[in-house]
């Protein structure tokens, strides 16, 4: 009973306030106020605690909080600021290396399905890309319950390690998706509003504007290459195989992920490009922690920290 109720120490209360309080006066400030950002930071704080229990549970989920934090400060920033936007180059670039050869010319794989769809692979496609977020943090839930908190916390500081390399990405080379191009040409219309693009197709079929709320959202369209959509996936896949999973979840993993890149390009939000390359950034962001972090003796120190802290 004591260990249930025991409360945060003066230095862990400090440390919770101050980071609360950073977040909501920064995202207030230069990105705008809504209602769901006082309300998470209270039950940040009512589970902080709550309980030890709970407390750890909170620790555990930081890299998911740092992630989610980092894309909205995106927005302080816009990328399209910092770099010019490729719209036209990379249209090229994928119609060279993946064009498809029809009678009316050559076409990249998006419009190739863009003529080339069906009612089946809507719904299939709509049911891919759900899974891009929710799949990955439940699976990395499933293993801190089940008493696997260091593999936990390798795939949770790999996801948010990977989102990085990827946000950096989107400064370094602003792009257009293809939907862009199909809908405003070859100019850079800063500014414009997110698009459901394909997955529109998959709202209709259900009744529901799912998509479309999802994207509407999207203050920054400019941010095709890489595609994280195809690298999230690829983690969770990757730690399931470290990890004590059943065969038949890895094999479910494994089909996600094909079908997420799949649907990425029939979609319309994504070239083939900027899935290998959000594929290859998630290779090389679990490269470079394991094989390199790792080894490194004070960030090992680190993580045995974190690891014993949220255990």
């Amino acid at each position: 009973m004591t260990n249930r109720l025991k409360l945060p120490s003066r230095k862990e209360f400090l440390i919770l306030v101050v980071c609360l309080l950073l977040w909501l006066v920064v995202t207030v400030a230069f990105v705008g106020f809504r209602p769901e950002h006082p309300m998470l930071a209270l039950l940040i704080a009512s589970m902080f605690l709550a309980s030890e229990k709970s407390r750890k549970l909170v620790m555990a989920l930081m890299p998911f909080a740092v992630f989610a934090v980092s894309y909205d400060w995106m927005n302080i920033v816009p990328n399209y600021e910092v770099n010019p936007v490729d719209v036209r180059d990379l249209y090229e670039a994928e119609k060279i290396l993946f064009g498809i050869t029809t009678a009316t010319g050559v076409v990249t794989p998006n419009e190739f399905f863009g003529v080339h769809n069906c009612a089946f692979m809507d719904f299939m496609a709509g049911i891919f890309y759900l899974c891009w977020v929710p799949v990955p943090i439940i699976f990395g839930i499933g293993l801190y319950f089940s008493r696997q908190q260091k593999i936990y916390l390798h795939f949770a500081l790999v996801f948010l390690f990977v989102n990085l390399i990827g946000f950096a990405g989107y400064y370094i080379h602003p792009a257009a998706p293809p939907w862009y191009v199909a809908n405003y040409g070859f100019e850079a219309i800063l500014g414009t509003p997110g698009n459901v693009a394909g997955l529109g197709r998959f709202d209709e079929m259900i009744g529901l504007p799912i998509f479309d709320f999802l994207y509407s959202r999207n203050s920054n369209v400019f941010a095709a290459v890489p595609s994280l959509h195809s690298a999230y996936m690829v983690i969770a896949f990757y730690y399931s195989l470290k990890a004590k999973c059943p065969n038949w979840l890895r094999v479910i993993f494994f089909v996600i992920v094909l079908g997420i890149w799949f649907t990425a390009v029939y979609s319309f939000h994504h070239y083939l490009i900027d899935v290998i390359l959000g594929a290859g950034c998630a290779c090389l962001g679990i490269f470079l922690f394991e094989k390199c972090l790792m080894r490194w003796g004070a960030f090992g120190r680190f993580i045995d920290g974190y690891v014993k802290y949220v255990s």
